[in-house]
C-alpha cells in the first residue's frame, strides 16, 4: 500500500475504553475442488470431489486505542475484516491471537440484528429494551419517541414481516439509540432510509458521543464518517492501513480506490 500508517489524532479524554492488542481471526472454512483419476477396471477417467478445510485469515495482528469520547470510522474494501473485527471487540466472534479489553461490555448494532418476525414493531421495540435492560414501564413510554425516530407512525402496528429491510434496519438502529451506550458499535446502519433519517441518526450518534460513550461506526459513507466521526481507521485485507485525522484518512483511502478526493 503507498499510504503510511499515521498516529491517530488527540483522544477527547485521556481515558482508554477498547484496546485491541495483536488481534488475529482466523475462520476455518469447507472448500471444495474436483480432481481426476484414472478408473480401475474401465480405464476411462472419472472425477471425485475432495472437501478440506481452508483457513481465511480474516485480521492480522491489529493494534489500536480508543478512548472515552471518541467516535471512531472503519473503513476498507469489502473483505477487509471490518465486520469480523467489530464483531470480536464485541465478544461475539473469537480471536485466535492478541486480546481485547474493554471498559464495558460493547453493544453492537449490525443490519443483521435479529427482530421477530410475526411479531409487531411496538411488541419488537418492547422486546428489545427490555433485552437492553430497560424496564417494562419505561420501555412503554418510550415507544411513541421510537416509533417516531424511526418514521414508522403508520406501521408500528404491523408484523415485522411486513416491513422493508429499510424499515427494519431504521427500527433496530431507533431502538438500540433509545439508551446511552458506554461502548456502541454500528455496523452500516446508516446505510438505509431517506436523508431526514439519516441526520437524525448521525445527530443522535453525535448526542451518545458527547456524554462521554464511545462509538464506532462501520460504513461506506464518507459523507457519514466525515459528519459523525472525530477519527479515523482504514482497515484493508486484514491489515492495519492508517489510523488518524478523519479528512487525511479518508482521502488516502479514496486515491487508493481511485475516487475523489474531498477538499
Amino acid at each position: 500500500m503507498a499510504a503510511k500508517i499515521k498516529k491517530s489524532t488527540r483522544p477527547v479524554s485521556d481515558k482508554p475504553v477498547v484496546v485491541v492488542d495483536d488481534v488475529h481471526i482466523i475462520y476455518k472454512v469447507f472448500s471444495s475442488g474436483r480432481r481426476a483419476t484414472k478408473g480401475a477396471t474401465t480405464g476411462r477417467k472419472s472425477f471425485s470431489r475432495k472437501l478440506g478445510l481452508r483457513e481465511v485469515h480474516a485480521v492480522k495482528g491489529l493494534s489500536f486505542t480508543v478512548f472515552e469520547g471518541e467516535s471512531v470510522g472503519i473503513i476498507g474494501s469489502n473483505g477487509s475484516g471490518k465486520s469480523s473485527l467489530m464483531r470480536a471487540i464485541a465478544g461475539l466472534t473469537p480471536i485466535q491471537g492478541g486480546a481485547v479489553y474493554a471498559s464495558a461490555k460493547p453493544a453492537l448494532l449490525g443490519v443483521g440484528a435479529v427482530l421477530l418476525p410475526n411479531l409487531s414493531g411496538e411488541k419488537n421495540i418492547l422486546l428489545g429494551g427490555l433485552a437492553m435492560g430497560f424496564g417494562r414501564k419505561e420501555m412503554i413510554e418510550n415507544t411513541d419517541a421510537i416509533t417516531k425516530f424511526a418514521g414508522l407512525d403508520e406501521f408500528i402496528d404491523l408484523p415485522m414481516r411486513t416491513y422493508s429491510s429499510g424499515m427494519s434496519a431504521r427500527l433496530r438502529f431507533a431502538i438500540a439509540a433509545s439508551r446511552d451506550h458506554d461502548i456502541l458499535i454500528i455496523d452500516e446502519a446508516l446505510a438505509v432510509g431517506d436523508q431526514e433519517f439519516r441526520n437524525r441518526s448521525e445527530a443522535r450518534m453525535r448526542e451518545m458521543r458527547d456524554s462521554a460513550g464511545t462509538v464506532f461506526l462501520v460504513s461506506h459513507s464518507m459523507k457519514s464518517i466525515l459528519d459523525t466521526c472525530t477519527r479515523v481507521i482504514w482497515i484493508e485485507k486484514g491489515e492495519l492501513i492508517m489510523d488518524g485525522d478523519p479528512l487525511e484518512v479518508i482521502n488516502a483511502y479514496n486515491v487508493h480506490t481511485g475516487s475523489d478526493t474531498i477538499d
